[in-house]
Formats: C-alpha cells, sequence, structure tokens
C-alpha cells in the first residue's frame, strides 16, 4: 500500500479558513485515489494553518498529474468560502507543489496542477492535455470582453463587482477596512460633516480658508503645496516630479499658433540670451494641452462650462528650475487669447496658471491614470486569464501583477468613470471626460508606454532634477533583467516563444481587445523571439507598478490643494488682461462642497491598506524549482539596493521624490 501525504496550507486573509468538510483526490499516471476527506482530530483548515493528511491507495498512482477538491457542507451552517493557498505532496517519487491561492465554494470541483511551470506543447500526457484544454475554455466562459465604446479599450464583461469570480475578488481584509472608511471617512468623513463643509454650496470667502479641509490628514508635501503653489518654479517642477510627470516635451521650435515673441519673454531669460538662442540649446519646452481643444464640456447652473486647450511656454534657467514664461489660454491666437507673462498682475498669472494646471489635472485623471494604467492593467489581465492556464510559466509570473486589478476597475467604471461617478463633477462631466478617454486612447502608443521610449520622444533626457526619470529608469532597467532572467530559463530559444500557443494567444487578444487591433500602436500582434517578449513583459509590470504608483500615490499630496489643479473650474477664462482680481480667483474655483468632494477623493485613492503587496514581494508559492526562486530573490536584492539610494538622495532634497521608492509601489493595481 503506498502513502501520500498532504500538506495544507490554508490562506491567513480575515475569513479563509472553514468548517466545512474537505475532500481530496490524487490522480496520477497508473490511476486515481479513492476521494479521501481531510480529516484529523481537532479544527481543520484554520485560517493561517497548515495541516498534514494522509492519502493510502491500495497501489502506487505513478507519477502525480492532478489534485482535486471538493468542499462539501457542515452540518446546516451557511456557505463559508475556504481560501486554498497550497498543498505540498510528499509521494513515493518525492515532494511537489500543487499552488491554490483562490476561494472556493461548496459544491466546486477544483483541479490542481503540480507546482512546475510548464508551457502548453511541453504536456505530453493526454489527460493532462485534456485538462488545460478544458481549463482554458471554462476561463473563457468566465471571463469575457465586452464592448461599450468602439474607440476605447474592450473590458471585463461584469457589470458589478458582486457578480466577479472570487478569485479576483477584494480580500475581506480590505472590504473590512473599505467598509471602515466608508463609515467613518478615515476621519475626514467625520471632520467634515462636523465642519459642515460637506454639501455645502457656499463660496470660499478666502484662499487660507481652504487650508482647513483636512486638519488632521495633512502631509509634508500637502503643506508644503499650500503654501507654495503660487511660486513660479515650483509650478515648473510639478511638471517634472508631480502627479503627471509625462505632460511637458522639449520645444524645437515654437508652434506656429503660440506666437510668444523675444520682446515678450525677454525679461524672464538669463542676460543676454533671445527665446531662439535657449530653444537651440534645449532649454526651453512646452506643455500642449490640445487635447481639451473644443471637448464637450457640462452644464453649471444654466451656462456651460469651458476647459480652454491652453499652451505653456517652459524655461529651465541657469539655477536649473524649469519656469513658466508664457501662456496661452486656448489654441488659436487672437486678441480675445492674450498671452499672459509672469509680468502681468497677480491675479492675471495666478488664474492663467490655474487653467493649464487644471487641464493637465484632468487630462492626468482621465488619460494618464485612469487609462494609461488601469485600463491597459485590466487589458492585459483579462487576456491572461483568458488564455494562460495557471501552469503556464507567464500565469505564474503575471498574475500576482494583476491582483485586485478587476475588482477596482469594476468599482472605478461606476464610481469615477461612470455618468454617476465623481468625474461627472468635473469641468468636462461625463460625455466630455468619455471623450478626452477617447481622444487620449488615440494618442497611446508602444512608445508612449515604455519609458525608456517615452523620455526620448519627449528630449528630456538630460533635463536636471527630473527624479521620476531617474528612479523610473533604474525600476525599468531591474525590472528588465528580471525579465530577461525569467525569460532565458522558460524560453531557451526563439522557437520556443513562436511555437507557445497560450502566450500567443494572450498578445492577440490584447492587440485585438486592448488595441482594437491598430497596427500603427505599434503594440506587437505576436511574438518570434525573447528579445521582443522581454520588453513588452517589462512594459506590463512597470505599467502596473511602477508607473501606477508614480500617477496615483501623490495625488492627495499635489491635488487636494484644489487651485493646484482642479478638476472644476466655475468660470470662463479670461480674455483680456487686468481684468481679474482675487476675488475672481475665488469665484472660478470650485465652491466649499465641491472642493471637499474632489479632496476626499484624493485622500481615498491616496489610501494605503493592511493587504498591500510591495513590488517584488511574492507571498504566494507558485514556482517549483530553484532557478524561478533564486531570480526573484536577485529581483528583490535589486529593489532594496535602488530604495536605500532613493532614501539618500531624498535626504538632501527639498521636496522628496518617494512614490517611485520600491517601498512605496504595490505590486498590483488595486486602488
Amino acid at each position: 500500500m503506498a502513502e501520500y501525504k498532504l500538506a495544507v496550507t490554508t490562506g491567513s486573509m480575515k475569513y479563509a479558513g472553514t468548517m466545512d468538510h474537505i475532500y481530496a483526490t490524487l490522480i496520477g499516471t497508473e490511476g486515481q485515489s479513492e476521494r479521501t476527506e481531510l480529516d484529523k482530530i481537532g479544527f481543520d483548515f484554520l485560517t493561517d494553518s497548515t495541516r498534514t493528511y494522509t492519502i493510502k491507495p491500495k497501489s502506487s498512482l505513478g507519477n502525480l498529474l492532478l489534485l482535486q477538491l471538493e468542499k462539501d457542507p457542515f452540518l446546516f451552517l451557511p456557505e463559508n468560502q475556504w481560501f486554498c493557498s497550497k498543498i505540498v505532496v510528499t509521494a513515493p517519487e518525492g515532494e511537489l507543489l500543487f499552488p491554490c491561492y483562490r476561494w472556493i465554494s461548496r459544491g466546486e470541483l477544483v483541479e490542481l496542477r503540480g507546482g512546475k511551470a510548464k508551457k502548453s506543447f511541453e504536456d505530453v500526457h493526454p489527460m493532462l492535455i485534456e485538462h488545460r484544454e478544458k481549463d482554458i475554455m471554462t476561463r473563457k466562459n468566465l471571463y469575457k470582453w465586452e464592448i461599450t465604446d468602439e474607440k476605447i479599450p474592450h473590458h471585463l464583461h461584469y457589470k458589478h463587482v458582486s457578480e466577479l469570480p472570487a478569485e479576483v475578488q477584494f480580500s475581506m481584509t480590505r472590504e473590512d477596512e473599505i467598509e471602515y472608511t466608508k463609515k467613518n471617512g478615515v476621519s475626514p468623513g467625520i471632520e467634515l460633516k462636523f465642519k459642515g463643509m460637506v454639501g455645502s454650496t457656499e463660496q470660499w470667502e478666502k484662499i487660507e480658508d481652504m487650508n482647513d479641509i483636512f486638519c488632521f490628514q495633512k502631509t509634508t508635501i500637502s503643506e508644503y503645496v499650500a503654501e507654495h503653489w503660487k511660486d513660479d518654479d515650483f509650478f515648473g517642477y510639478q511638471f517634472l516630479n508631480g502627479t503627471n510627470p509625462t505632460g511637458i516635451k522639449k520645444c524645437s521650435k515654437l508652434p506656429s499658433n503660440f506666437p510668444v515673441t523675444d520682446e515678450m519673454v525677454k525679461p524672464f531669460l538669463a542676460a543676454g540670451c533671445s527665446l531662439k538662442k535657449e530653444i537651440k540649446k534645449g532649454n526651453i519646452f512646452i506643455c500642449d494641452n490640445k487635447i481639451m481643444d473644443k471637448i464637450p464640456t457640462r452644464m453649471y447652473g444654466e451656462e456651460p462650462l469651458q476647459m480652454p486647450a491652453s499652451m505653456c511656454l517652459l524655461y529651465l534657467n541657469p539655477e536649473n528650475k524649469l519656469m513658466p514664461i508664457a501662456i496661452q489660454l486656448n489654441q488659436q491666437p487672437s486678441e480675445q487669447n492674450p498671452i499672459f507673462l509672469p509680468s502681468d498682475s497677480e491675479p492675471d498669472w495666478l488664474l492663467a496658471k490655474i487653467f493649464v494646471k487644471s487641464a493637465h489635472a484632468l487630462e492626468f485623471e482621465s488619460v494618464d491614470h485612469l487609462l494609461g494604467t488601469h485600463f491597459m492593467a485590466e487589458i492585459f489581465t483579462v487576456a491572461a486569464l483568458r488564455n494562460f492556464h495557471p501552469v503556464h510559466p507567464l500565469y505564474k509570473l503575471l498574475i500576482p501583477h494583476f491582483e485586485y486589478t478587476l475588482h477596482i476597475n469594476t468599482l472605478s467604471r461606476i464610481n469615477l468613470f461612470g455618468p454617476e461617478g465623481i468625474l461627472n463633477n468635473s469641468t468636462l462631466g461625463y460625455e466630455g471626460t468619455k471623450e478626452l478617454v477617447r481622444r487620449g486612447f488615440a494618442q497611446i502608443t508602444y512608445s508612449s508606454l515604455c519609458l525608456p521610449d517615452n523620455i526620448a520622444a519627449r528630449g528630456l533626457e538630460s533635463i536636471p532634477n527630473y527624479y521620476y526619470r531617474d528612479d523610473g529608469l533604474k525600476l525599468w532597467n531591474i525590472i528588465n533583467s528580471y525579465m530577461n532572467k525569467m525569460m532565458e530559463h522558460f524560453y531557451p530559444s526563439d522557437a520556443d516563444v513562436s511555437k507557445d500557443a497560450e502566450l500567443q494567444g494572450w498578445i492577440q487578444e490584447v492587440f485585438t481587445h486592448g488595441f482594437l487591433g491598430n497596427k500603427h500602436s505599434g503594440i506587437p500582434s505576436d511574438f518570434t523571439n525573447v528579445k521582443d517578449l522581454v520588453k513588452f513583459l517589462t512594459m506590463v509590470i512597470f505599467t502596473v507598478t511602477a508607473q501606477h504608483a508614480a500617477l496615483n500615490n501623490g495625488q492627495f499630496d499635489y491635488l487636494a490643494w484644489v487651485l493646484n489643479g482642479s478638476l472644476l473650474l466655475r468660470k470662463p477664462p479670461p480674455t483680456t488682461k487686468g481684468q481679474s482680481i482675487l476675488e475672481t480667483i475665488l469665484e472660478t474655483a470650485p465652491n466649499i462642497g465641491e472642493t471637499v468632494k474632489f479632496a476626499t477623493l484624493f485622500l481615498i485613492l491616496s489610501e494605503k491598506y493592511s493587504d498591500m503587496v510591495l513590488l517584488g514581494a511574492y507571498p504566494d508559492e507558485r514556482f517549483d524549482g530553484p532557478e524561478p526562486k533564486q531570480i526573484i530573490q536577485e529581483f528583490q536584492a535589486e529593489l532594496s539596493c535602488l530604495s536605500e539610494a532613493i532614501q539618500t538622495r531624498n535626504a538632501e532634497l527639498e521636496i522628496p521624490y518617494t512614490y517611485l521608492n520600491p517601498t512605496q509601489i504595490e505590486n498590483s493595481i488595486t486602488i
């Protein structure tokens, strides 16, 4: 009689354990065991525990192929799902890891494969081939694409988070923390209601009063913003290291519709310099919000709001500070569209900068953040779940970087991007935001998603004090090295890439459903070599970790002070100089209730949860074998070294740049 020891580990998250009956069946090349209840004296399957059980078939099962799990009710207790992390089977032939890492419900038959990663063409046993094909077909029925707009990427078909399969939902730990946040507002809810600010339609009486919104929720940077938001050098700094550090490019030639003259800007350039000379030296940069040109806006009262497509010229001065030197609030020059200068009255210049920052914030939130990270992540995730079997090396590699993404995106389509979502309260409203996403998607290319290419295309390789670039490129290289080692291990030759049907199915769906078959985007529709695969995987992991952190984590820091980047401006832009006063700024800014609503959004989007997993941390043991584990350890060591270097540099900075410190980057998009 053969003997098989099963070390069964229950997950550590809240409510992972169960009182139900758990049954296991082992299937091997020489037969299968009887369906055996895993039961010992005392409590089985407690949260964060491992217990060992024995199965004794009449004879050896040969090489183990599958492990089946079933869950039946205990007495009349209500359903409680069980989170099985992994099962390690000690067989006469040796030890084999069966990763699970999913919730199991009553009546389910879950079939697990051994932990060694295998591509589809490496399976030779008929039972494994059949199991693999059946599993992928099941996944394609479980995760379906839906088209809601022909001009934006397709997305998962589920309408509400309650419909999502358990394996992609938030943990109960996170659900409980979110529910606590809703009830207690992470303290701001109570604080704001106590102050009577929520829902207030009153206009701010003084700019200084805006500082009282979150007395107990300030950060070092949010306080710095409130103190320095008027400063030109801080205005310029934020284009490099603020919430959207990809919004400017080097100006090699002044646009014909932005008629800035030497005479206008000479007072703001170094002595003896001209605009033409500074452009030639590479010291002039531009933020062109032409994506906003003639974009739909919502009604505010009886009048439509306005969102001008502004243009801002910036100068890198001899002190290495990036300074705004000219702003035009609409694309077409005219007498009613003056070019504002730092020498104009303070209200005029502040108002011009406020409109630039508002356009920048709207584009950032809808295009760079929502579309450029969240929607991209959903493309990669849905295509992966539909095409990779859990034993595939790329499933094991990528799935930790896709955790909770489908849950948060399903929420976002309702609470952020939907007709009743928070962005409906912006200047653009729901329809304008949708149009902005369409326009933004038309501009996304493979190169724009790859940081080294993006930096080069914008001519920002050498501009000083660009910490997003410095930290980002180091992270890109670390991730690239990690991917290169992994792919060299799993794909010894280019031929292995070409004949991997599951890999080709994944990238084909990314190309077709994510980028709508647009060859001009540069997104590949297939892979023929390891080098191209490594670059694409680097982009995927960078996007869902580092890029999202750079765009998401500083929202409260930089945008809670509403005049530093408001999603709503209530008054039209000035058409003449000398007509604006301080009161004009207060009339243009959101009212008290609107300010509170946006600031609360930024606070929630910057929140961190106790089950947060950092970049490079892989608590789930999915790989069975020393080589992948060694590569992961090397990846983690490189991230640790980078973290130390960033902390050392930040200690010398007036404004520390922390968002790309690996200790601040989540392993997936979860918020």
